[in-house]
């Protein structure tokens, strides 16, 4: 408990400083495909493909239902102007174009947009997502969904493509079934499969600048706006695509407290962040320092572990940015576990508003624009 309570303050000594306090909510993962449904899970589990995290088990794209019973917690609460609680979703505007992929026989990755996805679910499993993009749009009207850029699709392109190659069972498995999750590996010692970008050679980093510039133009496609603020899908970015993201509007990015930065061939360097630190290509960094992830390890007290945090955050004069994955709130595979995330959110927001009547909940951008003022 000390030794947290040190981490706590630790983390918020150095950054940008406020007398307000101020909530974000960035949660990752939002417009990604991974599981497809129950009976795909099932279908996979038959095939011998493993279930090797909560991700694996639960993590599906968002339905209506979904995000009907988010938007009730988030306007469950006021803050001290009259503003709902606000996600900052760091969301994809494509994923895997499944069908397409199958009619060439899995050879090559080929990807589609969001809406696509959604149109085509509409059909697949209409009483789940039958509705669901149109609900997604009118969250982000009301202005409590935000979503910002995470990647054009939440996959490795270079380990799914080896993968095709080598016809991998695992991969071919896991597309018949309309999903991209239960690998066991990925075969590169440096990358994550579901890491967009990640890689062995630096050098590779300069095929990640049409991938972002094209990401960024289906964001705007999907989503109805340009995205203003980063988050790489599994992290571990490195900086030199830093000015491909500044060069297409990007001024904010993610980034970790302390970041094991790749230098290709397994090197790393340990780089300390903090919020309002500025990048060579002039963007700011945020730096989540709130974890909120109340369907990681059942039966632990999430609200209060969050709410410490929260309270070291606004001891320091800091913005409380708390982190979370969708997978918390997701109930398309097993509708208790959005039921224990929902519960867990609609508990913290109200003992935030109640503990700081003059809080103030925001939108990761909202906050960038603050701090470039």
């Amino acid at each position: 408990m000390i030794k947290q309570k040190i981490a706590n303050h630790l983390k918020n000594i150095p950054g940008w400083r406020t007398k307000r306090k101020l909530v974000v909510i960035s949660v990752d993962d939002y417009g990604n495909v991974r599981l497809d449904s129950k009976k795909a899970r099932e279908s996979m589990d038959k095939a011998g493909l493993k279930v090797h995290s909560r991700f694996d088990a639960y993590d599906a794209l968002e339905t209506k239902e979904d995000l009907e019973s988010l938007y009730e917690v988030l306007t469950s609460v006021k803050d001290k102007k009259g503003n709902n609680a606000v996600f900052t979703p760091f969301a994809m505007p494509c994923n895997i174009d499944f069908e397409a992929m199958q009619e060439e026989s899995n050879t090559r990755y080929i990807n589609e947009t969001l809406i696509s996805t959604y149109n085509k679910l509409s059909t697949l499993q209409p009483n789940v997502y039958s509705g669901t993009w149109d609900m997604w749009r009118e969250g982000i009207e009301m202005g409590i969904m935000v979503p910002q850029f995470h990647g054009r699709e939440h996959l490795n392109i270079e380990v799914l493509n080896n993968k095709l190659e080598t016809r991998d069972n695992e991969v071919l498995t896991a597309l018949k079934n309309r999903s991209y999750t239960s690998l066991s590996s990925s075969g590169f010692p440096n990358m994550s499969y579901t890491a967009a970008f990640e890689f062995e050679g630096v050098d590779r980093n300069s095929f990640f600048k049409s991938l972002i510039e094209d990401g960024l133009i289906k964001f705007e496609q999907v989503y109805g706006y340009k995205s203003m603020h980063f988050n790489p899908p599994g992290g571990r970015e490195h900086p030199l695509i830093h000015k491909y993201l500044a060069e297409n509007g990007v001024k904010y990015l993610d980034t970790p407290f302390i970041k094991s930065e790749h230098q290709g061939r397994g090197k790393y360097k340990r780089i300390l962040n903090w919020t309002g630190k500025r990048t060579d290509s002039n963007q700011y960094y945020q730096v989540r320092n709130v974890i909120f992830e109340p369907t990681h390890e059942r039966g632990f007290d999430w609200v209060n572990y969050s709410l410490r945090q929260i309270e070291a955050a606004f001891f320091w004069n800091r913005p409380a940015i708390i982190s979370s994955h969708r997978v918390n709130f997701c109930g398309h595979i097993d509708p208790k576990n959005r039921e224990i995330g929902l519960t867990a959110l609609k508990e913290l927001l109200q003992k935030i508003v109640k503990k700081w009547p003059e809080v103030e909940f925001m939108s990761s951008v909202a906050l960038g624009d603050l701090i470039n003022k």
